[in-house]
């Protein structure tokens, strides 16, 4: 067997492990959906509002709470609620700067280890919300833990990365993805009204979200550090060594630590580009614009429109247990990510994409048309339905999982960080425009909210189309050359010549 093909257990306690973290992101993300109206009662109550006429309600005022939801929520409660939502989003915002940071400072182990304090931190103050106001303990609970999980989506991506044999490198790093829908899956369904989704489970339910970092705390010291960090950034090529083979069982890692000094010696040559001037940089332009539109698409697919709304949704297509239907979302999203990861290592990571942005367009339509005409044709319904579970189908096969892990393919190892933190940013910062503006959006548009998703589906797949390359079984200099290619048949201009060399010769500030 070849030393770049074994799979061994310590490889997947260390993959599982690190997962751990994505699991938790998805937990986070599909936790608030289910119970969002027990959450708006008690929001209510907390800033009493229910009744616009007759001011604050007694404690007990349980019919009318229920009749003024039915009615709708105070606009209040709706800026809580939503912002409830979105501010997760904010703190992945600022923390996706920092992953380079952490990942480097005392290895990628040891960063996920220290980050679960936060994790922590957030569980508790959403598991004790009742202990004083709601509205205020969970929005900052939701705020600390967007700042862990914008540092665990990438440096859990980052370190299965480095550990991963190369002809499983788009399998393994599907999982981050594969991770983060089973914890979505796993919060909606605990998330039922009669297991944790009701009046007094909730602050349970939302504080669970800290669980498994506990779990992740007591796995990661049995996990090798990452050979690549050891070898490349830290020098320490024994340990290296040792790392290789806990990871890859007993066989001679000769040749793959000679390719780590072939990178270190490329690594060395390349100073580490700041953010600051790869966003000024033309030579890396194309990369870029390549990476921050595939995170872009992502988000701007409505995907997570369906993740945080699926269940009011799926009231107006007039389900009558809609929460058992987002479960079904929930349960599919995962079973499509399974076929991408066994699909994005033959297929190719263009294939999918283009496949699923495609599908996810059309399906948009078709949900559009459902969603209008079913007041008209009952069948129009199953029709939306329908819709909305082949929309996530296609999510999964490509949109979804490629992003996290193709921005380090587009880069070499000088820029690599610098492109990582601002597609991460990117991202962060569409979620958190989506989760905060839908709302809204949907009032304004009502049935017709999905078409502008799926115009925006529409351009994306055209870009992709045009723009983003193959990058399955290609090396750093070969993606690089697809992008060059263009600048080979003339000479780069002086203004591009001189930044190139500014790129090789200036240290990160």
């Amino acid at each position: 067997m070849e030393s770049g093909k074994q799979l061994t257990g310590t490889l997947a306690l260390a993959v599982s492990t690190a997962a751990l973290g994505s699991l938790q992101y998805g937990y986070s993300l599909g936790v608030i959906n289910a119970p969002q109206k027990v959450i708006e009662r008690h929001y209510g109550r907390s800033l009493g509002v229910w009744s616009e006429k007759a001011g604050v309600l007694s404690e007990n005022s349980t019919e009318e709470e229920e009749a003024f939801l039915e009615a709708g929520a105070h606009p209040a409660v709706v800026i809580y609620w939503s912002f409830s939502v979105a501010i997760f989003a904010i703190g992945g915002m600022f923390s996706s700067f920092l992953v380079g940071f952490v990942g480097d400072l005392r290895g990628r182990v040891k960063g996920m280890l220290v980050i679960n304090v936060l994790a922590v931190a957030a569980g508790l103050l959403m598991g004790l919300c009742k202990m004083w106001k709601p509205h205020i303990m969970v929005i900052s609970g939701r705020a600390v833990m967007g700042f862990y999980c914008g540092l665990t989506s990438g440096l859990v991506p980052m370190y299965i990365g480095e550990i991963a044999p190369k002809a499983y490198r788009g399998a393994l790093g599907t999982l981050h993805q594969l991770a983060i829908v089973i914890g979505i899956l796993v919060s909606q369904v605990i998330g039922l009204d009669f297991l944790l989704g009701n009046d007094d489970m909730w602050p349970l339910l939302l504080g669970l979200s800290g669980a498994p970092a506990v779990l992740q705390s007591l796995l990661l010291p049995l996990c090798p550090e990452s050979p690549r960090y050891l070898y490349i950034k830290m020098g320490k090529e024994q340990e290296a060594r040792k790392s290789l083979r806990r990871l890859k069982g007993e066989y001679d890692p000769t040749p793959d630590l000679e390719e780590m000094r072939r990178e270190k010696e490329e690594a060395e040559k390349e100073a580490k580009i700041s953010i600051l001037s790869l966003i000024r940089s033309s030579v890396y332009r194309q990369q870029l614009f390549v990476a921050l539109m595939m995170h872009l698409s992502q988000q701007f697919s409505g995907i997570n429109a369906i993740f945080y709304y699926s269940t009011a949704i799926f009231t107006r297509a007039g389900v009558s247990r809609p929460v058992y239907a987002t479960i079904g979302v929930g349960a599919i999203n995962a079973i499509f990510t399974l076929v991408s990861v066994a699909l994005v290592d033959k297929a190719g990571r263009r294939t999918l994409t283009l496949a699923g942005l495609g599908g996810m367009c059309c399906c948009a339509i078709a949900m559009t048309v459902g969603l209008k005409l079913q007041n008209e044709y009952s069948w129009m319904s199953y029709v939306s339905m329908s819709a909305i579970f082949l929309f996530v189908c296609f999510f999964e096969i490509g949109p979804g999982p490629i992003p996290w892990f193709i921005v380090a393919e587009l880069f070499s190892q000088g820029p690599r960080p610098a492109a990582i933190a601002l597609a991460g940013c990117c991202n962060w910062t569409s979620n958190f425009i989506i989760g905060m503006t839908f709302p809204y959006i949907e009032d304004w548009l009502g049935s017709y909210v999905f078409i502008l998703f799926a115009g925006l589906l529409l351009g994306f797949t055209v870009f992709t189309f045009l723009r983003v390359p193959e990058t399955k079984g290609k090396t750093f200099e070969e993606i690089a050359a697809v992008f060059q290619k263009g600048r080979k048949k003339l000479p780069l201009s002086p203004k591009e010549d001189t930044e190139l060399e500014q790129l090789k010769t200036t240290t990160d500030a």
